[in-house]
């Protein structure tokens, strides 16, 4: 194996374990985000667990601007008044500590 090999192999596993640590990252981001969006619709317990369930899903069956989407249309459908922009700024908070919360190995 040549010196070329050993750096190509070496950025495929470093591309690897960045895309795996940015699913798991985004997969609790929407967790959360679940969860805070449960709250400001009046769900507790299970009922928000489920809810942050279904957010996580959606993230996965189409992509992240769906999850904005699905919270979009839950809160319309409630009455509950938040932004796209506000939406998308707890998004980013919650980003940012599932980030962290995943390099501190939680």
């Amino acid at each position: 194996m040549t010196t070329f090999d050993k750096r190509e192999e070496g950025f495929e596993q470093q591309f690897a374990h960045d895309e795996e640590l940015r699913f798991k990252a985004t997969a609790r981001r929407n967790k959360l985000l679940g969860l805070w969006a449960a709250e400001k619709l009046g769900l507790s317990g299970a009922e928000a667990e489920s809810y942050a369930k279904s957010v996580v899903i959606s993230d996965i069956e189409a992509g992240a601007h769906d999850v904005l989407g699905k919270i979009r249309k839950d809160f319309a459908a409630k009455g509950v008044g938040q932004s796209d922009h506000q939406i998308g700024r707890v998004m980013t908070e919650l980003m940012e500590k599932a980030i962290a919360d995943i390099k501190a190995g939680k």
